[in-house]
């Protein structure tokens, strides 16, 4: 982040050395509405941009078309709103997320296929589950991981089978408990793991031969008395053991895994 500290100098934001002989807003000097180094539309630090429009936002509208990015942001986020609709056509990323940041939430479509995924991952914290669902194949897996967080739960079917894991993996800890059966042969450990602990105690029998041990050890603790013997010659020594407590005690949650075992 840029601060007054960066240099002891005035450049604008190609570069060039300035000084305020020229300026057009020389009148608010004597206001102290701007100040040289310190408070200036022109100048390539963002503070001092930044100071300027919170001494002069009705000055914002001017410099919505101004040629460096960092200017036309800042003034988006004092200028009228009815002027900024164009501005989710700017070319640049920052300045189009601070206009849709503004504008009423029917204006968010224009940006859910936006070419830079970190405007297209701030949407999603703006729409519903019906502008959401247009987004559920977005290129970027992270795009997706927080439609994911978003879904209402009924809607998330939809999204069992996307091609990333971590995807996946939200998608098993938030989708109805109704659909869990449908993920339950997922190739990735983790996401079955997730299943594993949302599935009511009689569903489990699904997962009692998992191939993954952390699979089998959650079936182990929290399956019916009735099926544990399924599980008493696992091949893996945490899940025999939790069998064989919970088969010997009235109530037994079991043994908290060692790190060593889950390495």
């Amino acid at each position: 982040m840029q601060t007054d500290n960066d240099a002891d100098e005035a450049r604008d934001w190609q570069g060039r050395e300035f000084t305020c002989d020229s300026c057009r807003y020389q009148a608010l000097l004597a206001e102290g509405k701007c100040e040289f180094k310190k408070a200036c539309v022109y100048d390539r630090y963002v503070r001092r941009i930044v100071r300027f429009f919170e001494r002069n936002p009705g000055l914002a509208n001017a410099h919505l078309q101004d040629g460096y990015f960092e200017t036309r942001a800042i003034a988006s986020k004092h200028a009228d709103v009815f002027r900024l609709p164009p501005m989710l056509d700017d070319p640049d990323e920052t300045v189009r997320w601070v206009a849709a940041s503004r504008l009423p939430r029917s204006y968010l479509a224009k940006l859910r296929n936006d070419p830079h995924r970190e405007v297209r991952i701030r949407i999603v914290s703006r729409l519903d589950d019906s502008e959401l669902v247009g987004m559920i194949n977005d290129p970027d897996y992270y795009v997706r991981t927080m439609i994911a967080r978003r879904l209402s739960p009924a809607i998330l079917p939809m999204m069992i089978h996307d091609k990333e894991v971590q995807v996946r993996r939200t998608v098993a800890a938030r989708i109805d408990p109704t659909w869990l059966m449908r993920m339950v042969g997922d190739l990735d450990a983790q996401v079955r793991l997730g299943v594993a602990e949302r599935l009511a105690p009689e569903q489990l029998d699904a997962l009692i031969h998992d191939e993954d041990w952390r699979v089998r050890y959650e079936v182990a603790s929290r399956i019916g008395a009735d099926r544990l013997s399924a599980l008493i010659d696992d091949p893996d020594p945490m899940v025999r053991e939790c069998v064989v407590q919970r088969l010997s005690g009235p109530a037994f949650d079991g043994p908290a895994a060692s790190e060593s075992h889950l390495r």
